[in-house]
């Protein structure tokens, strides 16, 4: 399935569950292609044909740009290595989420959460500890008692219920012999989801990241406006400013201006100020929710509040 078909896809998805979704861009490279928000839920969403070739530095703008947004990142594709990602499962890219255009339908539209996540060796889930312990013990079991019934030992058994996940096999055994579900869903718009299974996770701190030598806008630190520079948005840095977030663009006027517009649709879905900034543009206006204005009478600002200002509702 080529790319465009895949975004169409996701698209769909999102707006039949209720979602504003961001317009199509085509910069590249590009660290997210879409963001969607519904009753102040904010997704960020990486669309890929492969999940391994997301990269560790697009990992690290798209949980950036999603941590700035307020909002949750995740990467819907179709395989991982040489295989299609199953319906139903989580996979893990250096600590995000990644689904199945399938998954994120049953998600999202239907209300059915996946139980299960990739880990190497396999599909695993994850067990409620407390509910497992207290089934055992209602049944007057040991430790050793369960292990003999599920083929593990006591010691396995002791994970299990210290919220340690399992395969498959072994829960369809533990619901089969209670009666009962102990597997827990996983909750893909809560980012402390993400270490419920650590199994599953890629371990990779992500790099140091500043802002860039000679960034044009740097100087806007000195007002008290943090700078957060990406490498693969249509903006090219957040600032952040009393608990506001600017989308924010800067280059020549003519490059510069054909974003804002697009700025300004990601600042509606998001709800956050969007600004360009161009060297050689020498007058103030609005594209948009957009505001474009020149590094000049940028310069002339006094603090952080008057930019707010200029910037309006």
């Amino acid at each position: 399935m080529s790319q465009d078909r895949q975004l169409q896809l996701v698209t769909s998805v999102m707006i039949s569950a209720g979602f504003a979704v961001s317009e199509k861009f085509t910069l590249r490279p590009r660290s997210f292609d879409l963001i969607a928000r519904n009753n102040g839920t904010l997704i960020v969403i990486k669309v890929v044909t492969h999940i391994d070739s997301v990269s560790e530095e697009a990992a690290f703008d798209l949980d950036a740009i999603s941590r700035h947004l307020g909002g949750v990142p995740l990467i819907v594709g179709e395989r991982a290595r040489e295989a299609e990602l199953e319906r139903g499962a989580v996979y893990v890219r250096y600590g995000i989420y990644a689904i199945s255009v399938s998954t994120l339908y049953d998600y999202f539209v239907e209300k059915i959460p996946p139980l299960v996540y990739a880990s190497p060796g396999g599909l695993y889930v994850n067990i409620n500890g407390d509910a497992l312990r207290e089934l055992r013990e209602r049944r007057n079991m040991s430790l050793g008692d369960l292990g003999q019934v599920l083929g593990v030992s006591r010691r396995t058994i002791s994970k299990y219920e210290s919220g340690m996940g399992t395969t498959l096999e072994v829960a369809i055994k533990i619901e089969e012999y209670f009666n009962t579900g102990v597997v827990e869903s996983i909750e893909i718009v809560q980012r402390e989801q993400k270490e419920a299974a650590p199994a599953a996770q890629e371990t990779a701190a992500p790099p140091a990241r500043g802002h860039e030598p000679g960034n044009p806008i740097e100087f806007l630190e000195e007002l008290g406006i943090q700078l957060h520079t990406l490498r693969g948005a249509p903006f090219q840095a957040l600032l952040t400013f009393d608990r506001h977030t600017i989308l924010t663009g800067y280059g020549p006027a003519q490059k510069v201006v054909k974003r804002a517009a697009l700025i300004s649709n990601l600042s509606t879905i998001a709800k956050k100020h969007a600004m360009c900034i161009a060297p050689d543009f020498h007058h103030e206006k609005k594209i948009g929710r957009t505001l474009m204005i020149g590094e000049e009478r940028l310069h002339a600002i006094e603090d952080g509040f008057e930019l707010l200002d200029m910037l309006g509702e």
